[in-house]
């Protein structure tokens, strides 16, 4: 086969997986439909097995806050204590608790590339407000390369308004 037929057949069957990969997510959504709900009710950070440091624990609240805000996935985004969140239709509360925690170093980020890493492992459950799960799922926030420890808060974050989107209508 010459370089051209090759070429040819490659895009081909780039053009393959793609389609094959859309009709797998169509296919999956129909057998795990998404979750409907109008409201979540994100719940403080919480933590069984890791001492994780105030303004981790803080900022990892705040930033998905920031984020689940962001899907547009929910007409209102209640804080934890919000007394409101308790009579709104179609709620969905969302508990985290962090399960693993590296503390990296800033320094030694901007000096390598291999070390300094700071991860954040955090199981996150969605719930309905009678506390049966509807969605768990561990989710692990990183900054490896460029930033201040606190951005893997913002990692974990941006990754579990993913979840929101692909799971939520």
């Amino acid at each position: 086969m010459n370089i051209k037929g090759t070429a040819r057949l490659g895009a081909f069957s780039f053009v393959a997986l793609l389609l094959l990969g859309s009709a797998s997510g169509s296919a999956q959504d129909s057998v795990h439909p998404k979750i409907k709900a109008s409201a979540i009710q994100i719940l403080m950070v919480g933590s069984n097995e890791v001492d994780l440091p105030l303004p981790f624990q803080v900022a990892l609240y705040e930033n998905v806050i920031e984020q689940v805000q962001k899907t547009k996935k929910f007409e209102h985004v209640y804080r934890d204590g919000d007394r409101a969140a308790a009579d709104a239709p179609g709620l969905v509360i969302l508990r985290t608790n962090v399960f693993g925690f590296k503390r990296g170093s800033e320094e030694e980020r901007q000096v390598t590339t291999v070390a300094g890493a700071t991860q954040i492992k955090v199981h996150c459950q969605f719930t309905d407000k009678s506390g049966k799960s509807l969605l768990e799922q561990d989710v692990t926030g990183n900054v490896r390369f460029i930033g201040g420890n606190l951005r893997a808060t913002y990692d974990f974050a941006k990754k579990v308004s993913q979840i929101v989107v692909k799971n939520f209508s």
